[in-house]
């Protein structure tokens, strides 16, 4: 089915704003992406979604394509200060917002999973052309990257990895189940202050700019008005799956080339906080998991960032930047 362009897309998001301010929020309908946004409308589980994504061209064309997978808290925006970097040096770059998340649908029942939400990537990719890409995901979207290759091996180039979650089984350590009631209930307190909180104590080593503020803003605004009901539900329900689909058991099943980008001062592990205090002192050290990874990774490159988080990308985009071109030049 065709994609409807950049220009209707955004004159119906603002058409939207305008008539119902409240409700359109959960669609970051008042939030500028930096480059034109498209929507990919298919069929998912007897329902029409849309997803929506950005497709850069490259400034002069090196014939290959990068994805960037956003992370649960993040959106395809979040990687704005890679994307001009990236075509400049060559490559197509195409940004999905997933299903659930940001700028894309936001269904009242969805049966999430990393399948299909690589899925309805590789959907997206067939539809406008993509073949043999590289994959690279961030935080929830390293998980995705990591099924995206198990299930999609021979039609990949490479995939890269910046601080994925899901290398540590969180349950099996001993973190307490949650309902996804009770993520809802959670998701439901979610506030700027909340947020901010969070990621001034998990994503940037202790630090915090002013700029980091703007991406607070950013997962705030989805939460206002009636429709951040609607948000909250399908962040439950990702939650849910994030923590009952860890990819750490399969690492040894990665056959395409494989580039781990760790920010070594990272302690992200969901439900750290539900955790008695000795696990979760423990839990979501990167340091130490993404030398595991490597090292379960047959032919795997590690990249270490000694004094970044989790967000190597937002933290460092200048030394992220000239890392991933320096590990992406062997794929030109």
């Amino acid at each position: 089915m065709a994609d409807i362009r950049a220009p209707l897309m955004l004159l119906l998001l603002a058409a939207g704003a305008a008539l119902a301010p409240a409700r359109a929020e959960p669609m970051l309908a008042d939030f500028d992406y930096p480059y034109p946004v498209q929507r990919f409308q298919f069929q998912s589980q007897g329902q029409s979604l849309a997803m929506a994504f950005m497709d850069v061209p490259p400034a002069q064309a090196n014939g290959k394509t990068i994805v960037l997978l956003h992370g649960k808290n993040f959106c395809g925006a979040t990687w704005e200060s890679s994307i001009g970097p990236l075509r400049e040096a060559g490559f197509r770059v195409v940004v999905p917002d997933q299903i659930g998340f940001c700028k894309s649908s936001k269904p009242q029942a969805y049966q999430y999973g990393l399948h299909q939400l690589a899925a309805n990537t590789h959907a997206l990719l067939a539809n406008i052309g993509v073949e043999r890409p590289i994959v690279l995901g961030h935080s929830m979207g390293g998980m995705l990257a990591l099924r995206y290759a198990r299930m999609y091996a021979g039609d990949l180039t490479a995939v890269v990895l910046v601080n994925p979650i899901g290398l540590e089984d969180w349950k099996a350590k001993g973190v307490p189940f949650i309902t996804v009631d009770q993520l809802y209930e959670r998701e439901r307190q979610t506030s700027f202050d909340s947020i901010k909180r969070y990621q001034q104590a998990t994503y940037y080593a202790g630090e915090w700019k002013p700029a980091y503020d703007r991406w607070v803003k950013m997962l705030a605004d989805m939460y206002t008005g009636d429709g951040g009901k609607l948000v909250a539900w399908n962040q439950a329900l990702t939650s849910d799956m994030i923590l009952g689909q860890p990819v750490v058991h399969e690492l040894e099943q990665i056959t395409v080339p494989t580039v781990l980008m760790i920010g070594q001062k990272d302690t992200t592990a969901i439900g750290k906080d539900r955790a008695p205090p000795a696990l979760a002192r423990a839990l979501g050290n990167y340091a130490k998991l993404g030398q595991q990874a490597h090292e379960r990774i047959a032919g795997s490159v590690l990249v270490p960032f000694p004094e970044l988080g989790h967000s190597p990308q937002v933290q460092d985009p200048a030394q992220f930047n000239k890392a991933l071109l320096e590990q992406l030049a062997r794929w030109r």
